[in-house]
């Protein structure tokens, strides 16, 4: 039987059947993906087989087998460097929500996601959210930003989940798509999901007055069915976001701004560093490129990755994982 991958805690995924019902199903044996060393080898999104396991309690089951992808993104390992974390697949696209100070969203964390998404074939759209909060000086940064990325070509949305502004517009490009959200905790995930589908009622916090950081409120991915034909892949807040599986030769292309000028570097392997005659460095100097984007272009060549934090999301795993045993 086929069925697709709506939640998964670590050891148990939440499938959906063909039927339309929910099975809750174990992997079975030490199942891999080939090529793909990551610490969830099952993701969400994902399209599985698996076999019906009756038990005196409840119907359960065993995936056999993961289903080809039609493309995935992921992120390193929060703990293990040299394995990555597929935070979804078979995704449309991808909706990053920013905030300006209430939690902040660096221009870093925003281009390396941005980074994985061009690398992975995945249309990203910027939603810069809880606008009902700007004062002057938010709003022309925000507006900068805002900017900075349409120039490169990247759609961006100005909305407020909490005064419903931009989000019939929002539900209009995620109709007949798979979507996933993602971005720091306390961005405003979860109630932009209750904003569009106040049946769904999930969890929300409160920023943290002490750090000013968001609250894990969403500690697995989770897939939900939407009422407008639509569906969405919630995902728990990340700090930072690790760029994986990228030679340095390859980064450039996926800035966007610097692929279309590489062609007029005077050398073919032109990192745009300290080569003569590079195109880009010339459109930097001349602002036509930004330099917080050159920036993130530099750190992700000196290997320089974010720091991460787990918060709750792998101690509330294995508390699940042992629930279910």
């Amino acid at each position: 039987m086929t069925g697709l991958v709506y939640k998964s805690t670590g050891s148990w995924y939440t499938i959906k059947s063909e039927k339309n019902e929910f099975i809750e199903c174990r992997m079975k044996g030490k199942l891999r993906m080939k090529g793909i060393k990551s610490t969830n080898p099952i993701a969400v999104g994902d399209w599985v087989e698996y076999e019906l396991e009756e038990t005196s309690d409840t119907t359960t089951g065993t995936i056999s087998k993961i289903l080809e992808r039609k493309n995935y993104i992921v992120r390193k390992s929060v703990n293990l460097s040299k394995q990555i974390h597929i935070i979804a697949s078979n995704i449309d696209q991808v909706f990053l929500l920013i905030t300006i100070n209430n939690p902040p969203t660096t221009t870093s964390f925003i281009d390396r996601f941005l980074v994985t998404a061009e690398a992975y074939g995945i249309e990203a759209i910027l939603l810069f959210n809880k606008i009902d909060t700007f004062d002057e000086a938010t709003l022309n940064e925000q507006l900068y930003l805002q900017h900075i990325y349409q120039e490169i070509g990247y759609q961006c949305l100005r909305i407020s989940s909490t005064e419903n502004k931009g989000i019939d517009q929002l539900k209009q490009l995620m109709i007949g798509k798979v979507s996933m959200f993602s971005g720091h905790s306390g961005v405003g995930k979860s109630t932009l999901v209750n904003a569009m589908e106040p049946a769904l009622d999930l969890k929300t916090k409160n920023i943290s007055e002490q750090s000013k950081q968001g609250q894990h409120t969403t500690t697995f991915a989770e897939m939900y069915d939407l009422s407008f034909n639509a569906k969405i892949i919630d995902t728990p807040g990340i700090k930072g976001f690790g760029i994986v599986d990228m030679e340095p030769s390859e980064v450039s292309g996926f800035f966007p701004e610097f692929f279309n000028l590489k062609d007029q570097c005077k050398f073919n392997n032109c990192l745009h560093k300290e080569e003569p005659h590079c195109a880009v460095k010339a459109a930097l100097e001349a602002d036509q490129i930004a330099w917080s984007r050159y920036n993130s272009y530099l750190k992700i060549l000196e290997g320089d990755d974010e720091h991460y934090r787990t918060d709750t999301y792998d101690e509330e795993r294995k508390a699940s994982d042992e629930t279910r045993k």
